[in-house]
């Protein structure tokens, strides 16, 4: 019996499960997947918005800016690439200039820090490819960047190495109220749980609608990018955003963590996950786009992707407890990346509301580290090598990211199945070749360690193979002295 199980893995079920990991409780978490973070959270724009934008007194508003406060501190904790780069929302015309005002207004109204009206020129000071039609900008110094698959997976890595159990490849198919609290029925088994969280993103109003009458709907929204090279890294500083319409906060032209510029999204209403990119869509992108920094040059792209977006009906994050000890966390659409942390508080309060005990851990780790290699000193570089000879063979070249850096990884407390997954943790293919070097290395590496045939490795999600599954490949040895993956912190993979 858990105390509490919470259905989805994205960055809000990763920020709950870190949240009540602090505590005395049994916690699960099943994902349909076969890696967390492979929803919305592995396809956004990588922002902590500042707050301005909720309107005040809502959810949205309160969270926005308590989570990008503990984002600071998580990320440093965690070792999750941040940057606190800024913001600025730009207008075109004397006419969108009273939406400034409003967002500053709001922004005062939720306390965000160090907001400022500019002038044009101002604006362009701070960013010299900004366009001449520029008026006037909103800058925002609190808002920051950060790579959110890794949030979400430290997130979920400490809570596993607290103690939370982690089933994935696990999709719930039924809710049945006990006398205990909740029957989860799911495609490996039941699962017995005093309360439940349901944090299912795209699928959070058919979860809530097993175990409550129908109360909301989720309206999809795909959202398309540009991943540029990091050629293009510097073409601006900051978060560049556009004054924000009924659609959302607009196409934004932002730095990535990583040193790449990231530009998008479009909004368009899909049914279900539906990421297939398109020649409007990703035209509507670049044009738009180049009103704010006309200079971005598309020809430096490296990948285009889209992400759905989990939005409501309502005007507000839906956190609530919808039946007796089964607790919303759906509508989590933007800011919810930037919420995450405040989320999984507000889960915790919203549990001890419906009668859950928290008694706190004296023993809760809050601490992560992974090696970068290309980040260490050559001296640093020379001592890892003579220790680790693995870290002395590069797999990736765009990235320098070393076969020692990849086995870190599959021993990890949740370790990767997927070519995909080795990239969300360590980087590799994510450069100019996307992998085009170093993909079937990375395959090999995971049919080695995992004494898979490569044959049976996929690129992401289950059934995404990369080679005819006819071919009769042997399993690749260990190297020597190695072992298979072993996870780490009790974690159980289904």
């Amino acid at each position: 019996m858990y105390d509490v199980l919470i259905i989805g893995c994205g960055v809000t079920g990763a920020a709950a499960a870190f949240e009540l990991s602090r505590y005395r409780l049994r916690v699960g978490i099943v994902e349909r997947e076969n890696d967390v973070a492979l929803g919305t959270t592995k396809a956004n724009s990588a922002i902590l918005h500042a707050g301005y934008d909720p309107e005040p007194g809502t959810l949205m508003a309160r969270l926005n800016v308590r989570g990008v406060e503990l984002a600071r501190e998580l990320c440093q904790k965690l070792d999750v690439p941040y940057r606190p780069c800024g913001s600025l929302v730009l207008a075109f015309s004397e006419e969108e200039r009273p939406a400034l005002e409003e967002l500053y207004r709001r922004g005062q109204a939720n306390g965000v820090p160090g907001l400022k009206l500019l002038d044009g020129a101002v604006a362009r000071s701070l960013e010299p490819n900004l366009s001449e039609t520029v008026v006037a900008a909103l800058h925002a110094p609190s808002a920051a960047i950060c790579s959110p698959w890794e949030y979400c997976l430290a997130l979920a890595e400490t809570a596993v190495k607290n103690g939370a159990e982690l089933h994935l490849n696990t999709a719930v198919t039924g809710l049945e109220r006990t006398s205990g609290g909740w029957t989860v029925r799911t495609t490996t088994g039941d699962f017995e749980a005093r309360f439940v969280l349901n944090a299912a993103g795209v699928d959070a109003a058919g979860v809530h609608d097993l175990a409550a009458p129908h109360s909301f709907d989720i309206r999809p929204a795909r959202g398309q990018y540009y991943l540029l090279d990091k050629s293009e890294g510097g073409r601006v500083s900051r978060v560049i955003f556009q004054c924000p319409s009924a659609a959302g906060k607009g196409v934004l032209v932002a730095p990535t963590v990583h040193g790449n510029l990231i530009v998008g999204p479009d909004s368009e209403k899909v049914e279900g996950n539906d990421t297939a990119t398109t020649g409007d869509g990703l035209r509507f992108v670049r044009e738009t786009a180049r009103k704010s920094v006309p200079s971005v040059s598309f020809r430096e792209s490296i990948r285009n992707f889209a992400g759905v977006r989990a939005a409501s009906g309502r005007p507000d994050f839906i956190l609530e407890e919808s039946a007796p000890g089964f607790i919303d966390l759906a509508g989590i659409c933007s800011p919810g990346l930037s919420a995450a942390p405040a989320i999984g508080e507000y889960a915790a309060e919203l549990l001890a509301k419906a009668g859950l005990v928290l008694e706190r851990k004296d023993d809760f780790v809050c601490q992560r580290r992974r090696t970068r290699f290309k980040e260490l000193s050559p001296e640093e570089r020379a001592a890892l090598v003579e220790r680790e000879p693995a870290f002395g063979r590069v797999i990736c070249r765009c990235e320098t990211v070393t076969e020692g850096e990849i086995l870190e990884a599959l021993h990890g407390p949740i370790p990767p199945v997927s070519v995909d997954g080795v990239k969300r943790r360590v980087n590799a293919g994510m450069g100019r070749c996307q992998g085009g070097f170093c993909g079937p290395r990375v395959v090999d590496l995971l049919a080695r360690e995992l004494h898979k045939s490569p044959a049976e490795i996929v690129q992401d999600q289950a059934g995404s193979w990369l080679l005819d599954r006819q071919t009769k490949s042997g399993f690749l040895p260990p190297p020597e002295g190695g072992n298979t993956v072993q996870p780490e912190g009790g974690a159980k993979y289904v």
